[in-house]
């Protein structure tokens, strides 16, 4: 009876293990941009787009641009990185405000395998600002009657 509970727990054991082991290796950690350059590991990157810098190779479908910090206060003096992302460039690409890049570094420049363009929300305020302005909201909704 007892080796029943042994073998159980034994098997138990081994299935948790298993399973934070694969989890663990499929979570993919934000990183700030000269973590992000110096990763020999696939992570994920937050930044402001450069777009002086993209060009498009339409025959290789190579996408190349620089990010900088999103959080930079000065964008003229922020550090710049250089993407190259292979596939189709996102429809609204050109609108984006940031991107998230998953990929990882590649000698002097970071190759993204997947890129999620962030672009401003019709509910952002006229500044830009994060948040909804409650009044347009209010506004909109009386207008329309919704």
């Amino acid at each position: 009876m007892k080796a029943k509970y042994i073998i159980g727990g034994i098997i138990i054991v081994v299935f948790v293990a298993w399973g934070a082991t694969a989890f663990f290796k499929t979570t993919i950690q934000y990183v700030p941009l000269e973590t992000a350059m110096n990763s020999d590991k696939v992570v994920q990157v937050l930044g402001k787009i450069d777009f002086d810098q993209v060009s498009y190779n339409v025959e290789e479908s190579r996408l190349e641009f620089a990010v900088y910090d999103a959080e930079a206060v000065d964008e003229a003096a922020a550090e710049r990185m250089k993407v190259v992302y292979y596939g189709v460039v996102p429809g609204n690409f050109d609108q984006a405000t940031s991107v998230v890049l998953k990929g990882k570094a590649d000698g002097d420049m970071f190759v993204a395998d997947q890129m999620l363009v962030k672009c401003p929300s019709k509910y952002q305020g006229e500044e830009g600002d994060e948040y909804q302005n409650i009044k347009k909201h209010n506004q909109a909704v009386a207008a329309d009657g919704v």
